[in-house]
Order: structure tokens, then sequence, then C-alpha cells
């Protein structure tokens, strides 16, 4: 990729910080589910969590390319790891754009200083893709809304200080009707959590379902206008998604890059299998998809930089989708090259094919993606 000075340097300085704290963990993260609390910290004193916050709310102010940068880098490594680098971004995005003044000033300069988690919750058991079948609801009480209901795939909300909650406020269903609300799960009482999701991959981000039971929140803490919710998650998860297609790409290339390293090493017939032509075409293949996922997405991401909403949109989605469907591609080879020892867990391609289908799943699944993609060239 054509990156500037300072692009390649903070690559350089977030590479440097991979192999020296989060290589040694990664594996170990996976085999336990263990949220890594030391890098929250880490990644707080780098300015990764909070990498979208301007200065003016203390923030290092970077934007989606400086995003896609440190993800794609982490990821080579673990994705899940990789998650909390932004990991603040779907809370930071709906105050940058749809809060007030006083929100901003109110929450952002406590993000800015590293080390607090946020999150997002938005599906719920019979409302994933189907965002407008959510049933939370908040009942205006005086000065404060009511919050019932129960939310599910909230990455990271268990262990989230704010939360940026979707319910309804008006109607049945539908995306009218819904507005966002700022809860802090461990001043506010009447929230509680379930048992966290035992995923087949994408080990150590915790998914934990979050109940709501007669939540007082403050009008103060409701994100922009009442019923205009989803607008505000739409426009943070599309600046989320090519994050997503960062860590794919990231995924892909560090199976990639084990798949070379290993066909050199490995002898069969009294040669590398590097030196069969079935191998080389198979790398081949996979080096193609990785640089193609990558120019599309830092082409997502100038998109986003320079405030070309129309086309981050219709970019967001085929970033996630090509992305996600690349690194699932190029996992699985991997797994093939190593033969037999890729399907042992004494290897790190075994890993990376189970993390690569989530990529496929969630921030809106692929077939939803195509639907965005061909709504927007259809339009």
């Amino acid at each position: 990729m054509n990156f500037t000075d300072e692009e390649i340097a903070f690559r350089d300085s977030v590479r440097r910080m991979v192999d020296k704290h989060v290589v040694p963990i990664a594996a170990e993260v996976d085999e336990n589910d263990r949220f890594p609390t030391e890098l929250v910290k880490l990644y707080g004193e780098m300015g990764l969590m909070q990498l979208w916050i301007p200065e003016r709310y203390g923030g290092p102010e970077g934007n989606l390319t400086l995003m896609c940068i440190a993800r794609e880098e982490i990821s080579r490594v673990s994705p899940a790891c990789g998650s909390i680098a932004g990991l603040n971004t779907m809370f930071i995005m709906p105050l940058l754009h749809f809060g007030t003044e006083e929100q901003r000033q109110r929450f952002l300069p406590q993000v800015a200083k590293g080390g607090v988690v946020t999150a997002m919750a938005i599906s719920e058991p019979q409302a994933g893709s189907d965002v407008g079948a959510m049933t939370t609801r908040a009942v205006r009480d005086g000065d404060s809304y009511v919050l019932n209901g129960r939310k599910q795939w909230c990455s990271y909300g268990v262990e989230a200080d704010y939360i940026v909650v979707m319910a309804r406020t008006s109607g049945q269903s539908g995306a009218d009707g819904i507005s966002a609300f700022i809860v802090e799960p461990k001043k506010m009482p009447g929230i509680t959590f379930g048992r966290h999701e035992r995923k087949m991959g994408w080990r150590g981000a915790p998914n934990t379902p979050i109940y709501f039971d007669n939540v007082r929140v403050p009008i103060e803490n409701l994100v922009g206008e009442e019923g205009k919710g989803f607008k505000a998650s739409m426009r943070a998860l599309d600046l989320n998604r090519p994050t997503i297609g960062a860590q794919c790409v990231g995924l892909a290339q560090g199976a990639l890059s084990a798949s070379i390293e290993y066909a050199k090493e490995r002898k069969q017939f009294k040669r590398s299998i590097a030196e069969f032509q079935g191998v080389q075409f198979m790398l081949s293949d996979m080096a193609m998809q990785v640089e193609a996922a990558r120019a599309l997405v830092y082409e997502c991401a100038r998109a986003g930089d320079s405030g070309d909403w129309e086309r981050l949109n219709l970019l967001a989605s085929m970033a996630k989708c090509f992305a996600s469907d690349v690194a699932m591609r190029v996992t699985t080879d991997a797994v093939q090259v190593f033969g037999g020892y890729g399907y042992t867990m004494d290897y790190p391609v075994e890993r990376m094919m189970r993390d690569a289908k989530l990529a496929q799943i969630f921030e809106g699944t692929n077939q939803i993606q195509r639907v965005v993609i061909a709504k927007q060239l259809l339009a």
C-alpha cells in the first residue's frame, strides 16, 4: 500500500508491540478464552483503544486508515486481540456524529485517558440482521427512561464501563422508533449478565447476554433524537466494517506467512513441499486474494477519511464481505498446506481458520452485505 511516512511509522510501532506483547499470549488467550486485560492498559497507553477521539477531547485524533493498519497488524497474530484496538469506536462515533457537546465533554475525555472499555448493544435473540425486530423498550418516566429487555452478542459488554444500547421508544417494529442510550452497567441497578457464549473461534473476545430490568437511564444519556438511534448505529457500523475487513486481511496474511514458512521447511519425497507446483499454485492464489482484499480495505478507508459517506457505505460492505470471504478461503488453504499438522492445535492455522468463520457472520452477515451492495448498485 502507498502509506505516508507517518502511517508507516505507526504501522512499525504497532508491529513491534505485537511481536513483544501479543505473540507470546495469542495461543493461551484462545485456549483459555481469556479476555487479555493487560492489553487494555497497553493499548490505552498507546492510544489504540481511543484512536478516533479528537485532540480537543484529549484523544490522538486518528482516522480510519490508522484504525485499519492497527487492526491488520495485530490480527496477523490474533483477531481477538486485534479487536481491542479501536474497541471504543462503536461508542465514540454515535457521540461525535449525533451526540450533544455536553455528552462529548462528559464521556470522551474519560475514554481518551485509556483503559476504559465500551460497547454497543444492538442484536437480540430474535433481532440479528433484522434490527427493526428488536423488542428491548425504553419508556419515558419524568426525567429518565426505564429500560427493559435483553441484548445478545454484545461484544465486550460484560467488561464495559459504558454501553450504547439501542431500544425501542415507539412503534412495534421497523427502524423508526429506535433510540440510542448510554448506560453504565457498573453503576446502574437492574443490569445483569448471562453466561459467556462458548464460541468456536475469536475466543478471548467475550460475548455475553445482557438483561435490563427496570433500568433507569437519565434523559441526558439519550444520544441524538428520540427514535433516530438506528441511524446512529448504521453510521458507526459503516465506519467499523472496514476495520473488520482489515482484521481479515491481517488474519489471512498471518496464515499465508505461516504457510510459506512451513512449505519451505516441510520435506516430502526428499524435497521441500514448496518445490511442488500444486503447493506453489495454492500459495500464489492465497497471496493474490490477500493483496486484492487489502487494496479494497484501504480504498474504503481513504473514502472514509475524505468524508465520502456515499462511497463509504458501499465500500464498507464490499470490504467486510470480500475480506472475510478471503480470510476463510486462505486460512482453509493454510490448514491444507500444513496437512495433518494443520489440524492440530500445535500450529496456529487451525485457530486462524476458526477465527475466520466468525468474520463472515458478525457486523452484518455476508449475505446481508450483498443485499446492501445490490441495493446501492440498483438504486
